[in-house]
This record gives structure tokens, sequence and C-alpha cells, in this order.
């Protein structure tokens, strides 16, 4: 089986899903209707690109301190051989946002979101009790929000 390189318009469905995902009941149908596709083409191709990788997600991303809700950088010493206990245990939970492993003695890290101070320690504090691996909390305390969009055509000059 062949695998698909991406062509020009996957590199433009690419370009609007990052910066103009359509709010909209039918959102493939409004991608397919700015490149002359239809609903069922334009999924397949997101759905195609999601297969290979190049898509990790798609969703919203909310501004957790004006909903009320509390985010931190956490950090875990964890030895080689309880990784994957470990990080099926942090993974459980779904206000992790992220989780990665670095070549560090603080080898796990990953970001936590909950509806609060009290909620962020009450999930570390069972993560830890679980698995018996003290973890690092490290609040931000000043946040810094930067959008990050990957162009990746230029609309003027690329030809399908």
């Amino acid at each position: 089986m062949t695998v698909r390189a991406m062509d020009a318009l996957d590199k433009k469905i690419l370009d609007l899903i990052q910066t103009d995902f359509p709010l909209d009941p039918r959102p493939y149908a409004r991608i397919g209707e700015q490149f002359e596709l239809t609903e069922a083409e334009a999924l397949a191709r997101v759905r195609t690109l999601k297969g290979k990788g190049i898509i990790r997600r798609i969703g919203g991303n909310f501004q957790s301190r004006k909903l009320g809700w509390t985010s931190t950088l956490c950090a875990a010493q964890v030895p080689e051989d309880r990784l994957d206990e470990f990080v099926a245990e942090v993974n459980r939970h779904p206000g992790v946002t992220h989780n990665y492993l670095r070549q560090h003695a603080y080898n796990v890290w990953f970001t936590l979101i909950a509806p609060g101070v009290d909620k962020v320690r009450e999930i570390l504090a069972g993560i830890t009790a679980k698995t018996g691996i003290e973890i690092l909390n490290l609040p931000a305390e000043k946040t810094f929000k930067i959008k990050v969009d990957f162009p990746m055509s230029d609309s003027d000059s690329e030809q399908e």
C-alpha cells in the first residue's frame, strides 16, 4: 500500500483548520465549500492526515483561568521500569493536557488543568498515592500565551 504525500490542497486545509476552523454543526461541509470538495472528501483528507500523525488533535483551546480553573506544570523522577505504569496513571486524568518524556533526572513532565488549586493538589496526591512517585507541582507565576500556527502553504504561489 502506498501512502499519498501531502499535496497543496492538504496544506491549504491544514492552514484553515489551524486558524479558522468553522464553528458549525457541519464544519467539514464548510471546509469542503471553501476548496470545492464534498463534505466527505474534506473529512477524508483530514482523517488521512490524522492517521498519518500529521494532525495530532482537533479541539478547542480555552483560557482556563478565565473559566476559573487552575493549570500547572508537573515533573517527576520515574524509574525506567515504572514509566509505563506512571504514565498510564497520569494519562487517566482528563485534566492532563500534555505528557512528555525528557532526558533529565525529572524525566516525566506533564500539564494538569483542574477546577481549582485544591483539586490540582488532590489529583497530584492521588497519583502519588497510587504510584509512590512524588510529583513537583510548578504552577506558573505569570502566564504567557503565544499563538502558534504552522503555515503550510503559500496560497499565492502553490499550485495543486
